[in-house]
């Protein structure tokens, strides 16, 4: 799909599994599991398909990478591979989030890198996240909040609270080009109130999971309902093709995935479940990212 859509695919895997697809393809004879512990798996097995492809984007044969694999490996073969961008002292997974009603997606960061944090790195995280919500979905000034119990300046962890001090101040955000709104909380995450919420790995990933949970919960049981009786059939073929476009709207595989920021190379991780649609869309995104100059324009910001 993504080739057919004009973008120059590269096929990273076992030869004898990628033939007839057409495509250039380069070999790899291993598999890191789903299950693998990653940093091990990156380091013993050198001709697995994701050290590869981290590998052909370090070597100029591909301008980005994209994974459905195992994400910590993706992660570790990307940062092993590509090394960290200047001044970036932790790279962060980056998801966009719809909004109703908004064309860009709010976009949470740290979203499973790091599971401990100190406010230095969150504050690093929101000039990545500022230069990811511009580059990638044209927010000309994103307006950056920080995830907390309360949207109180006062309320809070350590973390949060010293965090907010330094995202407070206006010379970072003058020379990222972003706007520090305050603390938001977890309800907010829907809603346009941030275009870029940052928080530590640990949180953000439960979030992130939690979010996926609910909306499978939900929409399974809209189909259940809009089966259990004939009235309820009805009103379903009158419901269901306006509900299509919020479904829509809601649809991750339209996203095509997560971003790895601070490494120097562009790194697109999808989720495991992702079907074609997920994954051209995560090609897509990768190429342009990889265009528009994400890492340098990352290394700037940082730089700062």
């Amino acid at each position: 799909m993504a080739a057919a859509g004009g973008l120059d695919v590269v096929l990273v895997g076992p030869p004898e599994q990628l033939e007839g697809s057409g495509l250039e393809v380069i070999p790899a004879h291993q598999v890191v599991d789903m299950d693998a512990d990653p940093g091990t798996s990156v380091r013993r097995l050198k001709d697995s398909s994701v050290v590869r492809a981290a590998e052909a984007v370090r070597d100029g044969r591909a301008c980005a990478m994209v994974s459905a694999g195992n994400t910590g490996a993706a992660m570790a073969s990307a940062l092993l591979r590509f090394g960290r961008i200047k001044g970036v002292v932790r790279p962060a997974v980056a998801c966009p989030f719809p909004v109703p009603g908004r064309a860009a997606p709010t976009v949470v960061l740290d979203c499973g890198a790091n599971s401990d944090c100190t406010a230095a790195w969150l504050l690093q995280f929101a000039r990545m996240g500022a230069v990811y919500a511009r580059t990638g979905f044209g927010v000309g000034e994103p307006r950056v909040a920080l995830l907390s119990i309360g949207e109180e300046a006062g309320k809070g962890s350590a973390l949060v609270k010293e965090a907010f001090e330094l995202l407070s101040d206006t010379a970072w955000q003058a020379r990222a080009g972003a706007r520090f709104v305050g603390n938001v909380e977890g309800r907010d995450l829907l809603l346009d109130r941030a275009d870029v919420i940052v928080t530590d790995g640990f949180t953000g990933n439960v979030m992130l999971k939690t979010a996926e949970g609910v909306a499978g919960v939900i929409a399974d049981q809209i189909i259940l309902l809009a089966d259990s009786s004939p009235e309820a059939r009805a009103g379903a073929d009158l419901f269901f093709p306006a509900l299509m476009g919020l479904y829509e709207s809601f649809d991750p595989d339209n996203t095509g995935g997560a971003v790895l920021l601070g490494v120097r190379g562009v790194c697109t991780i999808s989720h495991g479940s992702s079907g074609p649609k997920a994954i051209a869309n995560a090609i897509g995104v990768a190429q342009e990212l990889a265009a528009a100059g994400i890492v340098e324009q990352i290394g700037a910001a940082v730089a700062g």
